[in-house]
């Protein structure tokens, strides 16, 4: 398996009665910095956003694009694979939904692609039906290159892996193709209800 940034270690659960915190989890009051190498800096001049269908058909954005697009602000929970959580975060940003309207397509999964190489590798409804966003806001600010800024993508029902930091596309796949942490023997979906964290789990 490849090795992992420092402060990969996980700790007891806290006790929490809320039915919020998946099993395994504790919850912190800050935003821990995780990464597999460097942090990319990513000019928000220079920045893209592509979609890619099986077929070639590719929608692109340029950031001023993309801030035109309409914007949500979701609130959500959040579980790293390092048994931290955190409730209630707060961002800005474009719904994967809103990204393929109007694109007709029989792509089962999708694959997203980010600066740097990094790769990881989603069901394509599990992007879709308003779970999933490319955020470039975070409780108010931007999001700062360390948390995958100018942009990443935000799951937040699965593993925080999943939400790819500094996102720059997203290719449509018909079959599944494992992302760089899969590859390294992460779990294929990554559920924190069911503490899908490795693949032989």
């Amino acid at each position: 398996m490849a090795s992992l940034t420092p402060g990969f270690r996980g700790r007891g659960a806290a006790r929490d009665d809320s039915g919020r915190l998946p099993p395994g989890q504790h919850l912190v009051e800050g935003f821990p910095v995780l990464s597999a190498g460097p942090t990319p800096r990513v000019p928000e001049g220079s920045w893209r956003f592509t979609l890619e269908t099986p077929d070639g058909t590719a929608r692109r954005w340029t950031w001023r694009e993309f801030m035109d697009l309409p914007q949500e602000r979701p609130t959500v929970d959040i579980h790293c694979v390092t048994r931290w959580s955190k409730y209630d975060t707060t961002w800005v940003g474009v719904s994967v939904d809103t990204l393929l309207d109007g694109i007709d397509t029989s792509a089962k999964f999708a694959l997203a692609r980010c600066h740097g190489g990094y790769t990881t590798n989603v069901p394509l409804a599990d992007v879709t039906g308003g779970k999933a966003w490319i955020v470039h806001t975070y409780d108010g600010e931007p999001l700062p290159a360390a948390h995958g800024g100018p942009a990443r993508l935000l799951i937040p029902h699965l593993y925080f892996w999943k939400s790819a930091k500094w996102v720059r596309g997203l290719r449509l796949l018909d079959r599944d193709e494992p992302g760089f942490w899969e590859s390294a023997g992460y779990h294929d979906y990554g559920d924190p209800w069911r503490e899908q964290r490795y693949s032989w789990a």
